[in-house]
């Protein structure tokens, strides 16, 4: 056969990549129409086979409306509605949405379309014309910021390459890592690969392995996955702990005539039993006129960490501290957070401070802020100081009840106000000496716990209202809390009434008030943990900010955060701010500190995220050894795929799959709550107490899936279907 008018073969052309290029070439001459020959001309191809490829194509660009055939055989692009700016949001199968504030549902990109963007990565989108009933569609244009180019996951060794599998469920892309990439990596280990090019037209990006983390299961290597998973530090570089020794632990005699001396009225801090670090303690003690002198006293980091400095530099990366279930990763070096700046007893430590005059009343008569020396008479746990308030006898018994008394007072004036009262149970692990763990305990809030953050709510508010009202207008970084979206309190309120509950809100009984005396009501039932959850999801999120909105949640209108700058950088602006106003200096513009706040708001959410993460895998790891134990649990969740149940005795939780329920075709009901048997009517909603065992523990996905414990004997063995009552 002659090849005499063929044209030489693209090894990279395809049926998928031809839909794109056509595209492309319409979209940039969207007034211009074109036949195949005249696109193949532009791509410069003159095989046949990937002729008929773009002609293929443009007929399948027709089809789906992504393109209008003006005549036989010439194609345009179809009008489309411009661009728009948003966030990806990846499926596990490669596709993604495009959240946006432009529009008010999300933009459907396909697979192709979305030009190696990934999960939380900021794009400009070019939407298609709009068909009717259809969701929008559109295709990614612009990458305009990565959320992430590092990943963990599992290598997995090739003769002469290897790939990373990542453990992020978001990441559909095994890594290509080639040999000269692999630095030590072995077959099995956990490492963090960086993303270093990524052609369009290659299925895998090609990345680098920056860190060896260990073997799969080890306690270490799983917590440093975690961090790694949302890119947080596990270590201080030795640059930066070297910066930390070269800091003067010494207080001068010069620097205690510069400040006020508090040495000698009765202090002490109250903290975890295991806490390192104290970073606030209390101090009291009465005035001639009747009233209670207490002083807030919060280590005074700024004056040991100065701008500039390696140390004030990793701080302000780090921005928060973050704590695992095994371990805190500070915010400063341990030199500093344990020793220098620690208010540890019996020692002089340089504190800033907040000084209250305080009458019976819990009202504040007078108020001093500024830089101190203490020396901590007393170290107390939660459990020692509770144990002086419920029976009135131990160390400093005097200040803890006095103290213990004027808090109650605080508190009851904040609800009083129209404060949330959200007090939500804390998951602690007991861990042998691997780690792992052999109990799960809860930690609530005593009276003890309410004594500390009356006062340091106290302290924070004070201060934000001091410069707020005196420093109208000038720059300050307050911790801000919107009002709640109505649409979500009204799916809050739609949700109760399914279990006997009326968020009842009216002028006489605002929103606080009303939150709360259902939190009240439901504690001690089934229903509680899900609905407190459900309450604070139903809030907005507090942030950081130089504008002052107040805090909804605790009904101040003006908050901040002072009292704990060792492990939170905001807290360190706050005390460098008030120094420049309590010394009569302005300072540097808004737009820096605006920054910061994001930033540091950022970091809060991704510490969060990686503690809950830590719990799950804690959760996991501790039901692992418990298959085929049977375990009381409450419905938490109900969801086309499946239902979810917490474990009453341990909060652990696990999914039931739809498609393991073995009496009857079970279907989704979105409006209420609820899958329901279509022969026998059997109802599981939210809230519903039921039996489960556990069927599969899976560390790799922190994931317990979970089986009903029911009578097998009625029936035939069915295949389950889940009927979906809504769209994506």
């Amino acid at each position: 056969m002659s090849k005499k008018g063929r044209g030489k073969r693209n090894a990279d052309f395809s049926s998928e990549s031809a839909s794109s290029q056509v595209q492309d070439i319409l979209s940039k001459d969207p007034q211009q129409t074109f036949n195949y020959k005249q696109i193949a001309k532009r791509l410069n191809i003159s095989d046949h086979s990937e002729i008929q490829m773009i002609s293929d194509a443009l007929k399948e660009l027709t089809k789906k409306g992504v393109i209008k055939e003006v005549y036989q055989g010439k194609y345009k692009a179809k009008e489309s509605r411009g661009y728009i700016t948003g966030t990806v949001d990846m499926t596990r199968m490669g596709y993604g949405f495009i959240s946006t504030d432009d529009l008010e549902d999300d933009v459907f990109v396909s697979a192709k379309n979305l030009r190696t963007a990934l999960h939380g990565d900021t794009v400009k989108v070019l939407l298609y014309a709009k068909r009717k009933g259809a969701r929008p569609e559109g295709e990614v244009v612009e990458i305009i910021e990565r959320w992430r180019t590092s990943f963990v996951g599992t290598v997995e060794l090739m003769p002469n390459f290897a790939f990373l599998i990542p453990d992020n469920k978001n990441m559909p892309f095994d890594l290509f890592i080639p040999a000269s990439k692999l630095n030590g990596a072995k077959q099995g280990e956990k490492a963090v690969a960086k993303v270093i090019d990524w052609d369009p037209k290659s299925k895998n990006p090609v990345a680098e392995i920056i860190n060896i983390l260990g073997l799969p299961g080890e306690n270490d290597t799983e917590m440093h996955a975690i961090l790694a998973e949302f890119e947080l530090p596990y270590h201080f570089t030795a640059e930066v702990e070297a910066d930390a020794e070269k800091i003067e632990a010494v207080i001068t005699q010069n620097e205690i005539k510069a400040r006020r001396d508090m040495r000698g009225v009765p202090t002490f801090t109250i903290d975890p039993a295991d806490a390192k670090d104290f970073d606030d303690a209390l101090s009291l003690k009465q005035l001639a006129n009747g009233n209670w002198e207490a002083g807030v006293h919060i280590a005074d980091v700024t004056y040991y960490v100065k701008p500039g400095s390696l140390v004030e530099d990793e701080a302000r990366q780090r921005a928060t501290s973050v704590y695992l279930v095994d371990r805190v990763v500070p915010m400063l070096p341990e030199r500093l957070s344990n020793h220098i700046c620690s208010l540890n007893p019996a020692e002089d430590k340089l504190t800033y401070s907040a000084i209250f005059e305080l009458n019976d009343k819990s009202e504040v008569v007078n108020e001093w802020f500024g830089r101190t020396i203490i020396n901590s008479d007393k170290r107390f746990s939660y459990i020692e100081a509770q144990k002086v308030i419920d029976t009135g006898e131990g160390d400093m018994k005097d200040q803890v009840l006095v103290l213990h008394r004027l808090a109650q007072q605080l508190r009851t004036k904040r609800f009083s106000a129209g404060a949330f009262s959200f007090e939500k149970v804390e998951v602690k692990f007991d861990l042998d000496e691997a780690g792992k763990p052999v109990g799960i305990k809860f930690r609530e809030m005593g009276t003890a716990n309410q004594l500390v953050e009356e006062f340091m709510l106290l302290a924070n508010r004070r201060v934000a209202e001091y410069v707020g009202k005196t420093r109208k207008g000038r720059t300050f970084v307050y911790r801000v809390h919107d009002k709640p979206d109505p649409e979500k309190i009204g799916n809050f309120s739609h949700f109760i009434r399914k279990f006997g509950y009326k968020l009842s809100e009216d002028d006489k009984t605002p929103l606080p008030k009303a939150m709360n005396k259902i939190l009240r009501e439901v504690v001690g039932k089934k229903e509680q943990n899900i609905i407190e959850t459900l309450a604070l999801r139903s809030m907005a999120k507090a942030v950081y900010s130089t504008e002052n909105i107040g805090h909804y949640g605790l009904a101040f209108k003006y908050y901040t955060q002072f009292t704990s700058p060792i492990r939170r950088y905001p807290d360190m602006m706050v005390h460098r701010l008030l120094t420049m106003y309590l010394d009569n200096v302005n300072p540097e513009g808004r737009e820096k500190y605006d920054k910061l706040c994001d930033h540091s708001s950022k970091m809060e959410r991704l510490a969060a995220e990686a503690e809950r993460a830590s719990v799950k895998y804690k959760q996991v790891e501790y039901m692992s050894d418990k298959t085929g134990t049977p375990f009381e649990g409450v419905i938490s969740g109900v969801t086309e795929w499946g239902i979810y149940v917490e474990i009453i005795e341990n909060q652990c939780e696990g999914m039931v799959a739809l498609r393991d329920l073995e009496d009857d075709f079970y279907e989704y009901d979105e409006e209420n709550y609820c899958i329901k048997g279509r022969s026998n009517g059997k109802v599981y909603t939210l809230g519903d107490k039921v039996t489960i065992e556990v069927v599969k523990a899976d560390l790799q996905k922190k994931q317990l899936d979970y089986k009903l414990v029911t009578n097998k004997s009625e029936g035939d063995i069915g295949k389950i279907k889940s009927v979906k009552h809504r769209n994506r």
